[in-house]
């Protein structure tokens, strides 16, 4: 009898499971603040929607290619991956990702670790050492655990989003359609293009493609390309509804700089909004983006170091390796947001975005692509064979 497959082994681990996972390690860096939502969107007032779509179409076309790709090559960790579009630009990608991994879990480590105090009064150091030991559990628990734990996080972090979204526009929404109809974008500084904005969005899913390893190791579910493609899209939506969110509650206070010049904007548009309770709540979310930010990037490269570990012929890490590897990234992380190399870090994400672009999404559309059709065709001509054979053998 054949065993019955479970939850996430069937249509929601296939379909689902790999856009959730994006979304969800996509958050912490991304959306929490409300920061970069600013800097690259929200900042253009009118046209912002614009870079939401440059955002969503950049997901959903490349999480799409690529899981098409990792399906048909088996290439489910970003070593093997980069080697199939660009041979030896595996060791630029593995640099870059490695030193973007600990720099966005710096800068959100530094940005969480001052919410967690103001709204929870927490000490910085209490929030960080509870984090690190959660990050360190699913990491020695490995991909089973997380896909459990981002899914359960995803509903989370989506109400959560959601009723700060409805607090801030609920109170202040007469501000987005005055926005809108007077087709304001003066908080920048001259003409604003709409070719511009929907570019910014294209350069923020750029950079934000540190977090596509993190989901490859799903892909071993999907069988067909109908999978590749719809959970492509999926990941592009998941990743781009908190974007929206953010962007039209950010849209009410426009063009006020208390808000779009803060280093947090959600914590500045609901503390005139919310009561403690609420503000509270919002500072548990957001060491919730860290855990489930860190723990993504840092199993990514855990598969990446098992997987060379395999090329060499040694058994890979163990649980407790995998913890205490875990535990020495954070650490690194954590100490570096504090020592004042942020601010000057942070000047540098558009050149990563540029980096990604040219060592990821090129190669993608242009090599990947092209093996892409290969393989695929290679495919059915397999299956084909497999029909006659299956046809005749009944035959007989």
């Amino acid at each position: 009898m054949e065993k019955k497959k479970g939850f996430f082994e069937g249509s929601f681990g296939k379909f689902v499971l790999p856009g959730i996972i994006l979304q969800s390690v996509m958050i912490g860096g991304g959306y929490a603040t409300g920061r970069e939502i600013v800097e690259y969107g929200a900042k253009y007032g009118a046209l912002g929607w614009l870079s939401g779509l440059g955002t969503f179409l950049g997901f959903a076309v490349i999480a799409a290619l690529t899981y098409e790709l990792i399906r048909l090559t088996k290439a489910y960790d970003f070593k093997t991956f980069m080697k199939t579009i660009g041979g030896p630009l595996w060791i630029v990608f593995d640099i870059v990702y490695l030193l973007f991994m600990v720099v966005i879990i710096a800068v959100m480590a530094s940005a969480t670790g001052n919410i967690v105090e103001q709204t929870l009064g927490l000490n910085y150091w209490v929030g960080v050492v509870a984090i690190t030991v959660v990050v360190a559990i699913l990491n020695f628990y490995g991909s089973r655990l997380i896909e459990r734990f981002e899914t359960l996080g995803t509903v989370a972090l989506y109400a959560g989003y959601i009723i700060f979204s409805v607090l801030v526009i609920g109170t202040f929404g007469k501000n987005i359609s005055a926005v809108f109809a007077n087709h304001d974008t003066s908080f920048i500084e001259g003409s604003v293009s709409a070719g511009k904005a929907l570019w910014s969005g294209v350069l923020y899913c750029a950079y934000n493609l540190v977090v596509m390893p993190a989901t490859f190791f799903t892909i071993e579910r999907q069988t067909r390309r109908v999978e590749s493609v719809v959970s492509g899209i999926i990941g592009g939506v998941l990743a781009t509804i908190p974007w929206f969110l953010t962007y039209f509650a950010v849209m009410c206070f426009y063009p006020n700089p208390d808000v779009l010049g803060a280093s947090v904007p959600w914590l500045a548009m609901m503390q005139g909004t919310a009561g403690p309770v609420v503000i509270a709540i919002f500072g548990i979310v957001m060491g919730w983006t860290l855990i489930e930010t860190s723990t993504g990037i840092i199993h990514a490269a855990l598969e990446r170091v098992n997987n060379g570990l395999k090329e060499a012929h040694k058994p890979p890490m163990t649980g407790k390796q995998q913890a205490i590897l875990t535990i020495i990234v954070l650490v690194g992380s954590m100490v570096l947001s504090k020592v004042g190399i942020i601010d000057l870090i942070a000047t540098v994400y558009n050149a990563l975005s540029y980096a990604f672009l040219a060592i990821y999404v090129l190669p993608l559309i242009t090599v990947g692509v092209y093996k892409i059709c290969k393989l695929r065709k290679a495919e059915k001509e397999e299956q084909k064979k497999h029909a006659v054979s299956a046809t005749q053998k009944h035959a007989v």
